[in-house]
This record gives C-alpha cells, sequence and structure tokens, in this order.
C-alpha cells in the first residue's frame, strides 16, 4: 500500500482541503483525456438522438416503412402478424442504417480512449447479440401497442404505459438470470474474508447475501461495477472482476455498500415508477403529435392513419426528441438516487476513503469537477469532486479524531496503490 502523508485531524480536520487532496490527483494529460470523453458525450447525446430521426426520416421518405407493411398484409390479413412483421423489419433494417454510428459511438470511441478491451468481432458477437434480443421483444411490445391504438384510439396512450410498464417489469426479473449470462459468465464469489466482510455489511443492513456473483467484464473493458439486481427469487449481488482486481478491500465495501443502497432505498421501484411517469408523458405527446405528422405527410409517406403500422418511424421520432429534451429530468432522476444510495454506502460500508479513491478511478469516463449547471443538466451520477466532497464530510462528522489522506501521486495508474481507509 502507498504512503500516506498525515495532516491535521479531530476537529481540525479539513473536508476541503482533504477534498482537494484526491482531486488533484488527477492532472495533466490524464484530467484532459477524462474531460474530453465524458464532454464528448454531450454532444452524443443530441447526434445520437439525430442520426436515430434521420433514419426514420428516411424509412418515411422512401416508404421502406409501409414497404414493411404491405410485406406483412402479404403475409397475412390479420392485424398482428401485419404489425409484428413491420416491427421486426423496422427493427433490423433500422439496425443495419445505424451501424455506422453504432460502430463509431461504441466501438472505434471507446478503443480511440483505451475504454475497451475487445476485439471487434468480438464487440460485434455481443452486438448482434443485442440485435438478436431487440428483435425478439420489440415486436411483441409494438404488436401490444398496436392493438390498443386500434381499440382505444383516445386512451391508447395510458393503456400503452401500463404495457411498457409490464415489459420493463419482466425484463428486471428476468435479465439476471437469462440476458447477462449471454455476455459474461457468472460465478459465486470464491468463499474468504472478503465475502465474509460483504454478507456482513449485507447483513447488518437486511439485505439478502445468499448469491454473490462476480462476472468477467475484464474481457469487454476496464470499468468496474457492481450491482444488486432482479427481484424475489432472482435477486443477487453481482460485483465485475475488474472491481476485485483493480481496488482495495475498502473501495470494493464502499461500492458494494452503494449497491446496497439501492436495493434497501428501493430505486428499482422509484425508477421504475419514474420513467413510467416521463413514458406516460412522451406517449401522451405523441398520441397528439403523430397524427397531425401524418395527416400533413401521411400521403407522401405511404401512411394512412396512426394505427397503420407504417406509422411505426413517426412514433420513434416523437418519442426519442421528447426524451432528448427530457435528458435533464432522466439525468436528475438517476442522479438523485445515486446520490442517495452513496450516503448509504457511507453509512453501510464506513469506508469513506474507500469510497473517494473509488470515486476518483471513475474518473477514468467520467469528468471529476463539472460546474454546477453542467452536473445538473448532463450527469446522471454525481461527479467525482461530488463524491469525494461527501465521503470526506461523512468523514468529518463520523470518524473521531479523522486523520487527512493525502494520496501519491500515480495510484489512480496502479491497481495496487489505494489510498488507506480512515
Amino acid at each position: 500500500m502507498l504512503d500516506i502523508l498525515a495532516a491535521t485531524t479531530g476537529a481540525g480536520f479539513d473536508v476541503e482541503a482533504a477534498t482537494r487532496a484526491y482531486l488533484d490527483t488527477l492532472q495533466g494529460p490524464a484530467r484532459a483525456k477524462s474531460d474530453a470523453y465524458f464532454e464528448g458525450g454531450y454532444w452524443l447525446i443530441l447526434w445520437g438522438t439525430l442520426v436515430g430521426v434521420l433514419i426514420d426520416c428516411l424509412l418515411l421518405r422512401s416508404r421502406l416503412s409501409s414497404a414493411f407493411r404491405a410485406l406483412g398484409e402479404r403475409v397475412s390479413s390479420r392485424p398482428w402478424i401485419v404489425t409484428w412483421i413491420t416491427a421486426l423489419l423496422y427493427t433490423l433494417v433500422g439496425w443495419a442504417l445505424g451501424l455506422a454510428w453504432t460502430i463509431y459511438t461504441g466501438f472505434w470511441r471507446e478503443r480511440q480512449y483505451g475504454l475497451l478491451d475487445q476485439s471487434f468481432p468480438a464487440w460485434l458477437g455481443d452486438t448482434l447479440t443485442n440485435l438478436a434480443i431487440d428483435a425478439m421483444i420489440v415486436p411483441l411490445l409494438l404488436v401490444a401497442i398496436y392493438a390498443l391504438i386500434r381499440g382505444a384510439p383516445r386512451w391508447w396512450w395510458a393503456w400503452a404505459t401500463g404495457v411498457v410498464g409490464l415489459f420493463l417489469l419482466i425484463g428486471v426479473v428476468l435479465s439476471p438470470v437469462f440476458v447477462k449470462p449471454l455476455f459474461n459468465d457468472y460465478t459465486e464469489m470464491a468463499a474468504g474474508p472478503l465475502r465474509d466482510k460483504i454478507e456482513a455489511v449485507a447483513a447488518r443492513e437486511g439485505i439478502p447475501a445468499d448469491h454473490i456473483y462476480v462476472f468477467d467484464q475484464s474481457k469487454q473493458h476496464k470499468r468496474i461495477s457492481a450491482n444488486v439486481s432482479g427481484l424475489g427469487p432472482t435477486i443477487r449481488i453481482s460485483l465485475n472482476d475488474n472491481l476485485l482486481e483493480r481496488t482495495s478491500e475498502a473501495e470494493i465495501l464502499a461500492v458494494m455498500g452503494h449497491e446496497m443502497g439501492h436495493y434497501k432505498l428501493n430505486h428499482v421501484w422509484v425508477l421504475f415508477g419514474g420513467f413510467l411517469v416521463l413514458t406516460a408523458l412522451g406517449l401522451f405527446v405523441t398520441s397528439r403529435a403523430a397524427p397531425w405528422l401524418i395527416g400533413r405527410f401521411g400521403t407522401r409517406w405511404g401512411v394512412s392513419n396512426l394505427a397503420d403500422p407504417a406509422s411505426l418511424p413517426v412514433l420513434a421520432i416523437c418519442m426519442a426528441l421528447f426524451f432528448l429534451l427530457a435528458t435533464p429530468l432522466t439525468n436528475t432522476l438517476i442522479r438523485v438516487n445515486e446520490s442517495q444510495a452513496d450516503a448509504f454506502g457511507l453509512d453501510a460500508a464506513r469506508a469513506p476513503d474507500g469510497f473517494a479513491a473509488v470515486a476518483m478511478r471513475l474518473s477514468e469516463y467520467r469528468k471529476i469537477e463539472p460546474g454546477a449547471l453542467e452536473e445538473a443538466l448532463f450527469f446522471d451520477h454525481p461527479s467525482g469532486a461530488t463524491r469525494v466532497r461527501m465521503a470526506m464530510e461523512w468523514k468529518a462528522r463520523q470518524v473521531p479524531g479523522a486523520t487527512m489522506v493525502v494520496p501519491e501521486p500515480g495510484y489512480l495508474d496502479d491497481p495496487a496503490e489505494t489510498p488507506a481507509a480512515r
């Protein structure tokens, strides 16, 4: 472990100085690279939406969308089959048209910043697996939504919100068991002192810890990650091998305390409810905007009305633009939950310096010190500076005779080195 330079203690513990000691370990090219990567992501939000809208416009202007529906009508006269075929072709062709953008954002840019370890064939394999999942789920969801548009033209958006909620709920339950193992191998964490300590933290907080899984995410990237996922019989604690290999015990306990906070504070339900409200609002706006667009341009597109499955790109455009404008709301909803989990994790793990150290490690791909407005608009997690300061404030309140830790420069570059927890 690295040597620690001691400063003031006890009542003289300086929160700002202790915070700055951590933040100043990220300097020069490393900080510039972190800032550039994350700030570039702001534009990706906009450009990603515009790429999707342009693809949908192309499907409409070229009448490909109406051709998908016409093919479905040649196969069957049953509306649900026509919708399913239209939605399936929309999903596959839309993916193909957006593949260049996906390669840039998901592979090339990640490799450029040193955040992806996969070869292109391995990355493409995961991408195709995602496509296969989408091809199974998206058409089913859209079959249900278009049945509601036909059967309840005035209130379809409200009923559709419930259908979306049902699909999300099923996904939360089934994903840990059937989806995530498609991308990574999950094995029970080996017995030992670290597992005992994680179980002890979980037991103190009344969190089930019968299963603690480690998954091999290092084959894809270096990012550290953990979660408490699932509901009922599928609930489990999972942490990736990067967390075990790149961080100290104090950092691991801090991360696990944070993730347990999500479970204990029922954040899955809070986020579920929040996103359903936003979905309902987006579908309501779509129920008003889409018919207007079809009334004005439908003849040119070969789309007769909203119940026509060929209108699918119109619905997608409306929802994409709505969620683009709602980005600050969705970010705030997630960020507030993350901050609450941070506070819970500090109380549960009692490892403030481990928490601060792991917050600094996340600077590999998160800007460490944004402005207040920047953080409010673009961050879906508290910034590193916010998290380190929270940890030092907790330490000042909760640790008698607290000693300031001054990490040695370069500890972020060496996974074996980390500040000691005080």
